[in-house]
């Protein structure tokens, strides 16, 4: 077995005086910032649907856009932190610091803007310990989801207040490094189901608990 390569590290754009934590998000100038796209999250290789991700951050919060190509975008859960990764969904993974972590926070939204967030403590590494607390939500968190303008699948967005993050006091500025990690579901009507991640775990069945593999985002000057 060939050797796994390592974690991908992302520069994430600091936003100009337009961007805010308040107001719509789908307003946002969100084509201004750079695109990375979404790999199969067991082998690296190219998914049936792709799905974009813009990142970009402020001095008061991160900015995550999600937009995933889908012939049939679904949910049906409407109930915060319900068990959303059983249908179709997009994720992020999140921690301050830039080593890989053992405490991170969880970030879902379906189709239906239906929010998931939790706090995950997984002192293993390898989710042989896994603990989520449902109780903890992002303060001052704001999101957004629908349907793509051209009818060609969904988008999701989130606007992410830094106090939010555990243990990222003064967090934001240029060089700061988080580890994370950004993910998809999609699951077509009529065939299995497809895991895209910023950062391939190499695990089959897929699982997105792995924090050594979560990438490494540095706040850009």
């Amino acid at each position: 077995m060939s050797a796994q390569p390592d974690p991908p590290e992302l520069a994430v754009p600091r936003l100009d005086a337009a961007w805010r934590v308040d107001g719509p998000l789908a307003a946002r100038p969100w084509r201004s910032v750079a695109a990375t796209a979404l790999v199969r999250a067991e082998d690296g290789g190219a998914p049936l649907q792709s799905t974009s991700v813009r990142l970009g951050w402020i001095p008061d919060a991160l900015f995550v856009r999600f937009d995933c190509q889908d012939a049939r975008p679904w949910a049906t859960l409407r109930r915060r932190d319900a068990p959303l990764w059983q249908e179709e969904v997009v994720e992020l993974f999140l921690a301050a610091g830039a080593d890989a972590p053992a405490d991170y926070v969880e970030l879902e939204v379906n189709p239906l803007a239906t929010l998931f967030d939790a706090r995950v403590a997984n002192p293993r590494l390898d989710r042989s310990d896994l603990r989520v607390d449902l109780a903890f939500d992002w303060p001052g968190i704001r999101w957004e989801a629908g349907a793509a303008a051209d009818g060609g699948g969904w988008w999701a967005a989130f606007a992410l207040p830094w106090s939010g993050l555990p243990g990222a006091a003064a967090l934001a500025r240029p060089g700061t490094v988080l580890r994370g990690n950004l993910y998809r579901i999609d699951r077509p009507p009529d065939g299995p189901a497809e895991h895209s991640a910023w950062s391939p775990t190499f695990e089959s069945p897929a699982d997105f608990h792995r924090p050594r593999r979560f990438g490494r985002l540095v706040l850009a000057a």
